[in-house]
Formats: C-alpha cells, sequence, structure tokens
C-alpha cells in the first residue's frame, strides 16, 4: 500500500518587471536520508489523520517558511504513484507578493523560481525510453540540467491544465535512481 504525501506547486508573483507569475522548486539539502540533492516542489508524507492539503501547507511552512492556509488553496491536481512507495497530492497554493520566503537550510539546498513561461516552452519538456521499463521517463529541463518525475510529472501536469488541456501523468515513469 501506498503512504499518502503531498507536495505545494506554489505560485507567486514576482515584485518587479519584467517577471510575471513564478512556481518555486526547491533543491533538497545534502544533509537528508532521502532523495538528497534533488530537485523537488516543497512537500511531504502526510502525518496520521492529515489531510493531503494540511500536509501541503504544513510542509510548505516546515521547507519555506511560508504560513499560507486553505483560502490559498486553488486547486488539486492527479495524485502520482512513485516507485519510492509514495501516492503524491499535488496542491497549487497562491503565495501573496509580499509572502517573504525563508528556507530551512536542514531541508532545503537553494529555491528556484521558474517562470511560467519556461514551462509553457515546446521544448521545456521531453521523454525518454530506458531499459527497465515500458513506460516513458519524463524530463523538464531547467538551468541547463535535467528534472525528473515525479517533480517533472507535476509541473507538466500543471502546465498541461494551464493550457486548458486535460492530461494524466501517473503513467509517466521515474529514471530507477529514484526509484528506491
Amino acid at each position: 500500500m501506498l503512504k499518502r504525501a503531498a507536495v505545494a506547486i506554489t505560485l507567486v508573483e514576482a515584485s518587479e518587471a519584467p517577471h510575471g507569475t513564478s512556481l518555486l522548486l526547491t533543491l533538497r539539502a545534502a544533509g537528508l536520508r532521502a532523495h538528497r540533492g534533488q530537485w523537488a516542489l516543497p512537500g511531504g508524507r502526510c502525518d496520521e489523520g492529515e489531510t493531503q492539503v494540511a500536509a501541503a501547507l504544513r510542509e510548505l511552512h516546515e521547507e519555506l517558511g511560508l504560513e499560507l492556509d486553505q483560502e490559498h488553496v486553488l486547486g488539486l491536481l492527479d495524485d502520482y504513484p512513485t516507485r519510492s512507495g509514495y501516492l503524491i497530492t499535488p496542491v497549487v497554493v497562491w503565495a501573496p507578493t509580499s509572502t517573504a520566503i525563508s528556507p530551512n537550510p536542514s531541508e532545503v539546498a537553494s529555491v528556484h523560481r521558474i517562470g511560467l513561461e519556461n514551462i509553457e516552452q515546446p521544448d521545456a519538456f521531453d521523454f525518454i525510453a530506458i531499459p527497465e521499463s515500458h513506460r516513458r521517463v519524463i524530463r523538464f529541463r531547467h538551468a541547463g540540467r535535467f528534472i525528473h518525475a515525479p517533480t517533472a510529472a507535476l509541473i507538466y501536469q500543471f502546465r498541461e491544465v494551464l493550457g486548458g488541456r486535460d492530461t494524466r501523468v501517473a503513467e509517466l515513469e521515474q529514471p530507477v535512481f529514484a526509484w528506491k
């Protein structure tokens, strides 16, 4: 049985032009037990009796110091089952421009603002085959690097929703290094 988890797709508006709306992406701290040094949306495991929305908001506060509540939630995307045993619910939230971001260094090495125009580029995502699976691996290009599923799959579905497309991502594969 998969363990419940949630992530926050956190939208922020740039306070200065020409930057528009961005989503927040983190690089996980090197000292973490699992998935250290990987790109991730803020999030984690749901505590006993905790809803996915509550978990995403709690994790957002723990990782980035953003204290948002239910009124900031715009909606949910599809659950994504991971090879590491989690069922992740993406929670889309809006952070007011005045909200200060204060990363927790024990969990977050760095925070990055990804402009929505970047995820909407035709070549922002690609799909590759791996011998270990018949499913396609999704990758998101950012700053000359690849970000993989589950993060890439969730950002991809968000992009598709923005474009008015009904796209499912549960069948998209993760690279083998993320199967642990």
